[in-house]
């Protein structure tokens, strides 16, 4: 128990640089203690204990501000980093190395009692502030939720969803080489490929369309030099491409 629990410390301490000493992350970090009276509260459950691992989950609760159900399974060196308002179902699945936000919930969709209803969270996974991951499906090694996203289908490993439902950024190699070797501290769960694809199709459709426009344009011009008259619409407001990029950023 003893070196899980400095192994978790030394993990915050790599991972946060607000912590400035193993004393301090182990008395004044409600993540680590949540993490903590959870294994207190699974043992409970896995032996029987239902009732008693229940209620020091809540107490848990009630210290922390993180609620995590004594049947979730929580690998090593997860780090629920502020935590409060964090919700962890019943048989949520966390893996080793995890972050965690405050204002997440790794929630059920389902009604159905002894069925997999909370999602599993691979290895490495970052859950960004106020993000709700619904369902019993998986989020794949190393991926990237965003702030406030819903997360209802299954996340590839390596890729960053966002939004409301959450769309999915799957990243090439480089990019993935290049997000690995900033995780460490990846602040608040932002990477360097959290733009919404959403987002980036409508820069890309108002670009095509501005470039539509200045062709249209020449082919006026050019005609007119031939001496081919063009029949004159009236004069629409003027199309500026910068002016609806900056509303879609």
């Amino acid at each position: 128990m003893f070196s899980r629990l400095r192994e978790d410390i030394a993990s915050i301490i790599a991972r946060d640089p607000a912590a400035r000493s193993a004393w301090e992350v182990l008395t004044c970090y409600p993540g680590l203690h949540a993490l903590i009276m959870h294994r207190w509260a699974n043992w409970c459950w896995r032996h029987g204990l239902k009732w008693l691992g229940r209620f020091i989950s809540h107490i848990g609760r009630t210290i922390t501000g993180i609620e995590i159900h004594p049947g979730a399974t929580i690998g090593r060196r997860v780090f629920i980093d502020h935590g409060f308002g964090v919700v962890i179902g019943e048989t949520a699945e966390i893996g080793d190395d995890c972050t965690i936000y405050q204002g997440v919930t790794l929630g059920g969709r389902s009604l159905s009692k002894g069925a997999k209803r909370h999602p599993t969270l691979e290895r490495g996974v970052i859950v960004s502030a106020g993000a709700k991951v619904l369902g019993g499906f998986t989020v794949g090694e190393g991926a990237t939720i965003g702030s406030n996203a819903v997360v209802v289908k299954e996340v590839p490993a390596g890729a960053t969803a966002v939004g409301i439902p959450a769309r999915i950024i799957v990243k090439d190699a480089q990019s993935q080489r290049d997000e690995t070797a900033a995780r460490m501290f990846a602040a608040y769960g932002l990477t360097t490929a959290a733009d919404d694809p959403l987002s980036k199709a409508l820069h890309g459709l108002i670009d095509n369309a501005a470039t539509q426009e200045h062709q249209i344009v020449m082919i006026i011009e050019a005609l007119k030099r031939a001496g081919i008259g063009c029949e004159t619409l009236p004069e629409l407001e003027k199309f500026d491409p910068a002016q609806l990029n900056k509303l879609v950023e």
